[in-house]
């Protein structure tokens, strides 16, 4: 049986204490997350309300359901409740331009998460590298191909840095070895069901695909149920940790509110995972 090669976002499917300043007590943090509908944003949620938890200090989190409106209208929200730091996880990063403003105006701190936005003052970035994690995924369906084959990218959310820094890495990638031919680009939301349906739909029209990049784990797994008849499995995933960046977060925004300097953009570790 021919093997086909799946990557999924930045996964990979082979289709085969506190420190001195405010106490700890006294500080609210805001943390407003694009969904929790997706796994990934859960664990990041996760992790920052155990760091919190484990620093006692209060953490107020709201869920924007992937609309760009409702975010902004939950940070007002959270700046009514008089928070001293929001962290936030962009729906979109041009749209949440208007959430910043709004914290910057009210005097409150503001730093991103896994993506990043095109505007407004932000403390700091807390993120994996993704156009590293996409060239990585593209070096390894290269090197696990390695002649001439037909290779698709399942796309995120236009306008969201995860997806723009996802592939462009991988298409840094595919520069490289002029033997793999990308024959279709399509987005699919970072979601499931659309994973599953945009791939269906590159199916139908192109029989013969070796492999596929898709720019999260949820549309990678929705592009595996797609090409389950043939008996295909996940090759690989480029693990982000997104406990470790909510984590991250929280030790961050405390630092901004102790008056800390803290680095404009904090690198969060990838790992290539294959077993």
């Amino acid at each position: 049986m021919k093997k086909l090669t799946i990557v999924l976002a930045l996964s990979i499917i082979l289709i085969v204490g506190v420190s001195a300043g405010a106490a700890a007590q006294d500080i609210k943090i805001g943390l407003a997350v694009s969904t929790l509908n997706n796994p990934f944003f859960v664990d990041l949620k996760d992790g920052a309300e155990a760091m919190a938890e484990e620093m006692g200090i209060e953490i107020l989190t709201v869920d924007a359901q992937d609309d760009a409106a409702s975010q902004l209208s939950s940070v007002e929200d959270l700046l009514i409740r008089q928070i001293d730091v929001l962290i936030v996880n962009p729906v979109d990063g041009n749209a949440v331009v208007s959430a910043i403003t709004a914290a910057n105006d009210a005097g409150v701190p503001v730093i991103t998460v896994d993506r990043g936005a095109e505007g407004g003052n932000v403390a700091s970035h807390i993120a994996s590298d993704n156009v590293a994690g996409g060239e990585m995924a593209g070096d390894f369906i290269a090197e696990q191909l390695g002649e001439t084959r037909k290779v698709v990218e399942l796309e995120g959310i236009p306008g969201t840095s995860a997806a723009r820094d996802r592939g462009e890495g991988f298409n840094k990638a595919m520069d490289k070895y002029p033997d793999l031919e990308v024959i279709a680009r399509q987005p699919a939301a970072f979601d499931r069901a659309e994973g599953m349906t945009v791939m269906e739909n590159i199916l139908q029209g192109n029989p013969e695909i070796d492999a596929v990049f898709a720019h999260n784990d949820n549309m990678a797994l929705g592009a595996m149920e797609a090409i389950e008849a043939a008996g295909r499995n996940m090759a690989a995933t480029v693990a982000q940790k997104p406990a470790l960046m909510g984590e991250m977060s929280v030790e961050i925004a405390v630092k901004v509110v102790n008056g800390e300097e803290v680095d404009e953009y904090t690198p969060v570790p990838l790992e290539l995972i294959t077993e």
